[in-house]
């Protein structure tokens, strides 16, 4: 076979091959990973089922230095994943400049950052299963250890909130 032929035969194969991961994982789309939704409403169904909290994370995955800073700091540490295991359903409300987004999301997204008035990236958000806004914050220094304080506190404060 030619190597041009060849150059291509291989180049098809292992787009096909990266394609298939990605379909096998829908959840892995996440800023890292881990079990990160872009689906707001299916969310807010698992957290009520679940009884857990729901983390909003609006992102610019493919240009905000920040996201990256929370997302490598914070959000992909091994204490932090522990802790939204049990307590949180994760969503990814993601504004990128180049990565392609079906327009259902882009609308979706669109219209969240507007519901909650976001202007600027990260914006975490928490909240009930309800959809109550329990607090928010952005990249803060102090690792995983800090940020979970934070949410915590957050939830705490707002305990008279219709719970999950």
């Amino acid at each position: 076979m030619p190597l041009p032929r060849l150059l291509l035969l291989c180049a098809l194969l292992s787009l096909g091959l990266a394609s298939g991961a990605a379909a096998a994982d829908p959840d892995s789309s996440g800023p890292v990973g881990s079990k990160w939704s872009t689906d707001y409403r299916a969310a807010l169904a698992t957290a009520r089922s679940e009884k857990k909290l729901v983390l909003l994370d609006f992102t610019g995955s493919d240009w905000c230095v920040w996201c990256h800073r929370l997302h490598d700091e914070i959000l992909s540490q091994k204490s932090f994943l522990d802790y939204a295991d049990e307590q949180l359903v994760l969503v990814e409300l993601d504004f990128p400049q180049n990565k392609p987004q079906s327009d259902e999301l882009k609308r979706q997204n669109q219209t969240l950052a507007e519901k909650f008035g976001v202007t600027g990236y990260p914006t975490i958000i928490l909240m009930n299963a309800e959809g109550h806004e329990l607090g928010r914050s952005g990249y803060m220094q102090g690792g995983p250890k800090t940020f979970v304080r934070e949410l915590k506190r957050l939830a705490a404060a707002n305990a008279e909130l219709p719970a999950p």
